[in-house]
């Protein structure tokens, strides 16, 4: 069975993202004294005890607002609570009760969850013993005095919430594969995964920059199943204006880390750019698996070498990723999605694709009989022979002479060897240069 979830709700600058940061062991969430700063519920791993579980760091609810942006981070948290086993409700004892802390109580009584009721930055529980108590006139249940940032309280809210937890909930090794989606701002990120999903999942707007967080969506397909990581669009350094957006890269980044295979948005309207192979490097430096997803492609005007001309011009710009494999989709239509997932099954099996050793070295021993070794001084290359250590992404140890006569581009020409007889399409291979004396 899968882990018990947890929804951390509740008014904008609470401290909600403090205790998600907090309870998670590392800063996941945007942290700033901004309200509406998380956009869009995120998801990280925690342990209370004997316990594993999901926690979910969800947008304020501001339940009579209208502004478009407020009223779809109310609509996120109200599919958060949907999902959960267990509530953590947040108020801030500083700022009081207030009306909003009401319209959330009530909104949690009708989903009919089990509901913690958390008061935090209680600093000096003596001091406000009283403005705790106050907060029983929301009828949701005791309160939990807390404070996120002194980690004062804690031990005693998790014994409630996972006393909460149903029953039987055992903790599974998550192997499904893990696709984090990249690209610039406002190319259709989240639209992909809306549509693959069926259903809005993902705050989807006009907005360049709306996903500041990235965001963990299981999607099954064909009785498979994946973990999608939307993430916030990459800007150009220069035109960073909020520090917030400085955060969403490291967050970015941190995805492309975690993921199995990338893809990376591509906006056929705009072509490609020298920021989408800034994008891409990070997830070549990394060996990730890699897709390229030409999106919006509905809207261009094509002929019969629109297709042809659009890939020359990617692997010109991308040249330092051959490797990748490249799509052209449209979210808005859903040409070509269900392609993505037999590209996807492609890809993370070449990822793992081990080859013996001594296929390799037949190999080995006609390219080098093709083209000889480079030299220098009168001294020659000799690899005596080569193995692969490791996958995700393969890696190969060649055993030489000496590894300062090995230049990039004999590496290269093995490289190109070793695709032609395996292919390897869609993943990077790696090459560790070892010298062996005789």
């Amino acid at each position: 069975m899968s882990k018990p979830i947890v929804a951390i709700v509740g008014r904008p600058n609470v401290g909600k993202s403090t205790l998600f940061n907090m309870l998670a062991g590392e800063r996941i969430a945007i942290v700033k004294d901004t309200p509406g700063v998380t956009r869009d519920r995120i998801y990280a791993e925690a342990t209370w005890l004997k316990y594993q579980f999901t926690i979910m760091d969800t947008g304020g609810i501001e339940p009579e607002s209208k502004n478009q942006m407020l009223r779809s981070m109310r609509e996120q948290a109200e599919m958060a609570i949907e999902m959960a086993d267990v509530v953590m409700f947040v108020v801030d004892v500083k700022q009081g009760l207030v009306d909003a802390d009401y319209q959330v109580a009530d909104m949690l009584r009708k989903a009919r969850k089990d509901v913690v009721l958390v008061v935090n930055k209680v600093d000096n529980f003596d001091k406000l013993e009283a403005d705790v108590y106050e907060f029983y006139n929301l009828g949701i249940g005791e309160p939990y005095p807390i404070s996120s940032v002194a980690k004062l309280g804690i031990g005693d809210m998790l014994d409630e919430v996972t006393a909460l937890f149903p029953k039987g909930m055992e903790e599974e090794e998550d192997e499904r594969p893990r696709v984090a989606i990249v690209g610039k701002p406002n190319v259709g990120k989240s639209s992909i995964i809306n549509k693959l999903l069926g259903e809005d999942r993902v705050i989807v707007s006009d907005i360049a920059g709306t996903t500041r967080d990235a965001i963990d969506t299981p999607i099954t397909w064909d009785g498979k199943e994946y973990v999608f990581i939307d993430t916030a669009g990459l800007r150009r350094k220069n035109k960073i204006k909020e520090e917030i957006e400085r955060y969403s890269i490291l967050r970015t980044v941190s995805a492309v880390e975690r993921a199995d295979v990338v893809i990376l948005v591509i906006d056929a309207t705009e072509g490609v750019t020298e920021q989408d192979a800034k994008i891409a490097g990070i997830a070549h430096d990394r060996g990730r698996g890699m897709i390229i997803a030409v999106n919006k492609w509905d809207a261009v005007e094509k002929d019969n070498h629109s297709v042809k001309k659009y890939t020359n011009e990617i692997r010109n710009v991308l040249s330092f990723m051959p490797y990748a494999e490249i799509l052209f989709i449209s979210a808005e239509t859903g040409q070509r999605l269900p392609k993505i997932f037999d590209v996807l099954d492609v890809v993370i099996q070449n990822q793992q694709m081990r080859v013996a050793t001594g296929v390799l070295n037949e190999i080995l021993t006609e390219a080098v009989a093709m083209q000889q070794p480079p030299s220098d001084k009168g001294r020659r290359l000799k690899i005596f022979y080569m193995t692969q250590v490791s996958v995700k992404p393969p890696t190969f140890v060649l055993f030489v002479n000496d590894k300062r006569l090995m230049h990039f581009s004999y590496t290269r020409y093995l490289e190109n060897k070793i695709r032609e007889a395996f292919g390897f399409g869609g993943t990077s291979l790696r090459f560790l240069i070892r010298e062996r004396k005789t």
